[in-house]
């Protein structure tokens, strides 16, 4: 009884800032009380202004005190919504809590530009990430810490948060200067310290995600330490998914070393209860496929009766997808998975100026030819919309069109 007491009156501690809210809302009450009473002991032909102005001014202080305990609450246990208008609170909360489950498949920019833009329309997003990314700073702390990769998880994570911009660019810093942590993102360097504090990759990203507050979860397809080998079509085989785009020949197959991966409980899930599972955007053979190539994942995709859809990208990729037609895209998925991972593809027919695709082809991309007839040949239906733009020189999905193109499939339903 004591414990529940001292509980109470916690509630009126200093700093806390409940007191004057809860001393309003009483005030407000008090006048509700009085006006109603002066309102009651007159004759019903006689209402003096004052007694309806005492009521009208309870009724509002009220109102406003309930509202500011309310953000006080919330604001309270969202620390980093203080700056947001209640209703948006409520609306993130309720209204996005409602909408489709959506699962996205992939890794690397394109899959977090597509987040960026489903997490307008529902919070209810599951992002299944590859680990087997090797390069840059990922692979630096993969060998030194032997940690699984943390870039394309950071992406994702920092495209669903919920955070303000400011803890959105601080996980996306890179140190640039010449030092041990040039190259590094500082949003690598806090996954991979979450890991050694928690001894626990996914336990990492959980934690991570509650920094950031995210609209949606972020999980790892698996939680072996995992590589991807490319064998290519003259029979020579290149080991580290960095590695493959840089050999510039053409691809025959890709697998994971050890071959016998399992997925995470989490990502089975996620595909079990999704209405819409999305394949990409993102390089093909080492964001979309990698994810496929755990079997577990490609069975549970098989099995749902969830919308399939696979958004293809509007270049190709140098040294991957080199004169890669859409149909040719769909192909590669296909032989690395199950007939039955798609039932639609979404295709851009929007169009880039002369002199950005000129830009483009001196690195060797170039748009992917639209094939949807062979496509549909193959069985499957095609979207096909502009959802490509242009931001700073480089060629990309538009995000909110992208999301609006998939959350029209499940309306169709």
């Amino acid at each position: 009884m004591n414990i529940k007491i001292q509980d109470i009156f916690k509630w009126l501690s200093p700093g806390i800032g409940v007191k004057r809210w809860i001393g309003l809302s009483l005030l407000g009450v008090f006048l509700i009380i009085t006006g109603s009473g002066f309102l009651k002991s007159e004759e019903l032909w006689v209402i003096h202004t004052l007694d309806v102005i005492i009521l009208v001014s309870g009724i509002i202080i009220l109102i406003l005190g309930i509202k500011s305990m309310m953000r006080t609450f919330i604001t309270g246990i969202l620390p980093l919504s203080k700056d947001t208008q209640l209703v948006d609170i409520l609306y993130q909360k309720k209204y996005l809590g409602r909408g489709p489950k959506i699962v996205t498949i992939g890794g690397g920019t394109g899959l977090s530009i597509l987040l960026s833009g489903l997490k307008v329309y529902t919070s209810n997003i599951s992002a299944v990430v590859t680990v087997a990314d090797d390069g840059g700073s990922s692979g630096r702390l993969r060998q030194e810490f032997d940690i699984l990769p943390p870039g394309d998880i950071r992406n994702c994570l920092v495209a669903l948060a919920d955070a303000p911009v400011l803890m959105r660019d601080l996980f996306q810093f890179r140190f640039d200067t010449i030092s041990d942590l040039s190259g590094h993102s500082f949003g690598n360097l806090f996954i991979t310290v979450m890991t050694r504090l928690t001894g626990d990759f996914e336990k990492a990203i959980k934690e991570t995600s509650k920094v950031l507050a995210l609209r949606g979860q972020v999980i790892p397809s698996t939680l072996s330490n995992v590589n991807l080998v490319a064998e290519h079509k003259d029979g020579s085989t290149t080991i580290g998914e960095g590695q493959i785009p840089k050999a510039h020949k053409p691809i025959n197959r890709v697998f994971l070393e050890p071959k016998e991966t399992l997925a995470t409980a989490d990502a089975l899930k996620a595909i079990a209860d999704a209405q819409v599972i999305v394949l990409g955007p993102g390089s093909l053979y080492t964001s979309i496929i990698p994810n496929l190539l755990i079997k577990e994942i490609t069975e549970a995709i098989v099995s749902s009766e969830a919308i399939k859809v696979y958004v293809c990208n509007v270049m190709t990729q140098p040294g991957e997808t080199d004169a890669y037609s859409a149909s040719d895209h769909i192909k590669a998925i296909i032989a690395h998975s199950h007939p039955h991972i798609l039932n639609c593809c979404i295709i851009n027919t929007g169009e880039i100026s002369q002199e950005i695709l000129k830009r483009y082809a001196r690195q060797d991309s170039y748009f992917v030819v639209n094939d949807a007839k062979k496509i549909e040949n193959i069985g499957y239906r095609v979207i096909e919309d502009d959802f490509a733009i242009v931001e700073g020189d480089v060629i990309r999905h538009d995000p909110v069109r992208l999301a609006k193109i998939i959350l029209g499939l499940v309306e169709e339903v």
